[in-house]
């Protein structure tokens, strides 16, 4: 029994013993953002305080984006039937006119449907003259109430399919009004419905097109504008009457002025809006399609601003220091903005607008603070 209680005591002895023998947890150490320099060290960093200026402040803005034409501008040239290309002098890059016949189609299908429309509007005169006749012997009771129906049921078959042949040929371009049987014609003329320019012509003679294909495009330039992409944290910064002055990357120096007409009101999928403006006077080198730069001066107000001096920078964070007096400065963390003509805009998370800052040399404190940090 005895050995067993001094086998006990040895063991409680050594255990404490560990236990002392372990080092202290510690904290982690906390992050200084206070510095204090000596008179000496005042003097040599030579640090200038003040206040922050608050002002107004012009930046500009940088977007890009491409020459663009409304849908009301474009045309995709089809034709509502089936036909071979009998001729056409379209090249891209040519200039049309509105109502100018841009190609010749033929196929006998356009000789069919004249025929149909011409027995149909034969038929409607016959039909009619019959329902009038048979209208005039029923009123004397020479005819019975069921022929006068069947009499009036053929003459609106045939009106109606008349005004039906009527308006396709008013499709492919004919004058039902105009049609004779002399003038039937197997060839159709294509018009232009805008004034503007060839850009792009699909076919060639002798090709079969059919109806869901496109034979030509035109552009009309007279709407041409440019369109613009801005992301989301520009959008509040463009407003519709701001100058835009815009540029290719070929000739960066030509500036062509031009007016924000529309802000989209949607963000894309990269967080964009798009943003339309319409060039003071077009040129005739920008092509749809072509890529543009453009700069907007926009213009902040009531913006804390401080030399650019003022801010350093400090694990990817921005700050500045705070006199707080007897040669002692509080780091405090800010937002950046706009930068101009050596000021710099900030954004402080507290109000500074009693506060005296260290406006030129901050990064003596900044290296003095990290100096007492490896210590």
């Amino acid at each position: 029994m005895k050995n067993i209680l001094s086998i006990i005591l040895i063991l409680s002895l050594v255990s404490c013993n560990s236990k002392q023998a372990e080092p202290p947890a510690t904290a982690e150490a906390a992050v200084e953002t206070s510095v204090s320099l000596t008179p000496e060290q005042l003097k040599n960093a030579q640090i200038e305080t003040g206040k922050a200026l608050k002002s107004n402040i012009s930046s500009t803005l940088k977007l890009n984006g491409s020459i663009d034409v409304p849908p009301q501008s474009k045309a995709s040239i089809s034709f509502p039937l089936g036909g071979y290309l009998k001729s056409t002098k379209l090249l891209p890059g040519m200039a049309v006119r509105k109502g100018e016949v841009l190609a010749v189609l033929e196929d006998a299908q356009f000789i069919s449907l004249q025929q149909d429309y011409l027995i149909s509007k034969s038929k409607l005169e016959l039909a009619e003259a019959e329902y009038l006749r048979q209208k005039d012997l029923n009123a004397g009771k020479a005819s019975s109430d069921k022929v006068l129906q069947q009499a009036k049921s053929e003459y609106e078959t045939q009106r109606i399919t008349q005004r039906a042949l009527a308006e396709k040929l008013r499709l492919i371009g004919l004058n039902p009004d105009q049609l004779t049987e002399d003038k039937i014609s197997r060839t159709i003329n294509l018009h232009s419905p805008i004034s503007g320019f060839v850009s792009k012509v699909d076919v060639n003679i002798g090709k079969y097109t059919a109806p869901t294909d496109v034979l030509f495009e035109l552009v009309n330039t007279e709407d041409i504008h440019l369109s613009l992409s801005v992301f989301e944290k520009d959008v509040t910064k463009l407003a519709i009457g701001q100058q835009v002055m815009a540029y290719t990357n070929d000739q960066p120096g030509k500036k062509y002025p031009a007016e924000i007409i529309l802000v989209s009101k949607d963000l894309d999928e990269n967080r964009a809006a798009e943003v339309h403006c319409h060039f003071e006077r077009y040129d005739k080198i920008l092509m749809p399609g072509m890529y543009m730069n453009a700069e907007v001066a926009v213009k902040t107000e009531n913006a804390w601003l401080v030399p650019e001096a003022a801010v350093v920078r400090w694990q990817n964070e921005h700050f500045i220091f705070v006199e707080t007096g007897d040669g002692t400065y509080d780091m405090e963390q800010v937002d950046i903005g706009i930068s101009q003509d050596g000021m710099q805009q900030i954004f402080p998370k507290q109000d500074i607008s009693a506060k005296n800052l260290v406006l030129k040399n901050a990064y003596s404190l900044l290296m003095k603070l990290k100096n007492n940090a490896e210590e």
